[in-house]
């Protein structure tokens, strides 16, 4: 009885050992994916490699398919290897790129894909398929920053004045405020938005007159702007300034008023004060003429008769027709004639001899 019994025992046993090297010989035959990096930063503009890694004893060729979660699943592509199967959707048409170990490359990423992708990986002879998912996240590079505000300078102790860091592009940016070059926080008088784009001083003081600056931030780059100055004014000396302002500005305007007169034009001789000029010119050589007369020297007991020249005028007939001339040039620079009178000492001299 006992022998009878054990041997179905022992056929049990046999059995069970056949059936656990049949299951573990199975365990080999599945597709074992590695995925190097689960979180891949992109630009728009730029690229973006999703890489993984398989392993398998089948030399069979893996069938890759990646989709991008969306409420329902997009399929980006699916391939036979490094061939693509079917056709592509137009928003991915020459931007994908398949290698033979299943890694995707995106050329030109736009803001669009942004997003967690999904991969799989499965061969024929494999009783298993390898998944795996890689997140990426797409973002435009932010511009410099300037900073915003209604004045440069402000009156102490005003209600408040508001800084607000602006800029172009960029996304999913944060800011950071700096006063002095030292990084401000939320205090009493300073006070930041929930985004940290805005910073409210309230009853401006004295010690708030500083240098100010912002940066902002995002996955892809980050810039600073430029720094600018916050000037404050005591409430007794703006007083001062404004009164002395006033009273320049009124001294200036008399001293003006007081030095300026009307410019007058200077007047033009005219035709006539011209003509009267040269007759009166004309009238002096002719009086000039009349006055020379001969003059009588003696010489070794001898009277001797100068020679004696008369201004010969241009005969007024020889003149322009025209009552308005005022005289030529010709007429004014030619210099006068003269002629020689007979001299008188011959006659004076053989006189005397007789």
């Amino acid at each position: 009885m006992k022998a009878a019994t054990e041997a179905p025992s022992q056929a049990k046993a046999l059995l069970l050992l056949v059936c656990f090297g049949s299951i573990h010989s199975g365990v080999v035959l599945a597709v074992n994916m590695t995925i190097p990096k689960d979180l891949i930063r992109g630009r728009v503009g730029g690229e973006a490699l999703l890489s993984v890694c398989y392993s398998s004893f089948s030399p069979d060729l893996p069938v890759i398919r990646w989709q991008l979660r969306r409420e329902k699943s997009v399929t980006v592509v699916q391939s036979i290897g490094t061939d693509i199967i079917g056709t592509l959707r137009p928003e991915y048409r020459d931007r994908i790129l398949v290698f033979e170990n299943g890694t995707l490359l995106l050329h030109n990423l736009r803001l669009s894909d942004d997003g967690t992708y999904d991969v799989e990986i499965s061969i024929t002879d494999d009783s298993f398929t390898g998944e795996g998912s890689i997140t990426l996240t797409v973002d435009e590079s932010i511009s410099r920053p300037y900073i915003d505000m209604e004045s440069s300078s402000v009156l102490e102790l005003s209600e408040n004045i508001v800084l607000n860091c602006s800029h172009e592009n960029g996304t999913r940016t944060t800011y950071r405020w700096f006063k002095g070059g030292k990084p401000l926080t939320n205090e009493s008088r300073f006070l930041l938005s929930p985004d940290r784009k805005l910073l409210t001083i309230t009853r401006v003081l004295m010690a708030d007159e500083d240098i100010y600056s912002c940066t902002v931030e995002n996955p892809v780059n980050n810039m600073t702007s430029m720094p600018i100055r916050l000037t404050v004014y005591r409430r007794s000396s703006i007083y001062i300034i404004l009164s002395t302002g006033g009273i320049f500005l009124l001294v200036t305007l008399v001293t003006v008023c007081a030095c300026w007169t009307p410019s007058k034009k200077p007047e033009h001789p005219t035709r006539t004060s011209l003509s009267r000029f040269y007759e009166r010119s004309r009238h002096s050589r002719m009086n000039h003429a009349d006055d020379v007369s001969p003059k009588t020297t003696q010489h070794n007991g001898i009277n001797a008769v100068t020679s004696l020249y008369i201004l010969q005028e241009k005969d007024p007939s020889t003149d322009d027709s025209s009552g308005n001339s005022v005289g030529s040039p010709t007429e004014l620079d030619s210099p006068p004639r003269y002629t020689s009178l007979p001299s008188c000492f011959s006659a004076s001299s053989s006189h005397q001899n007789h």
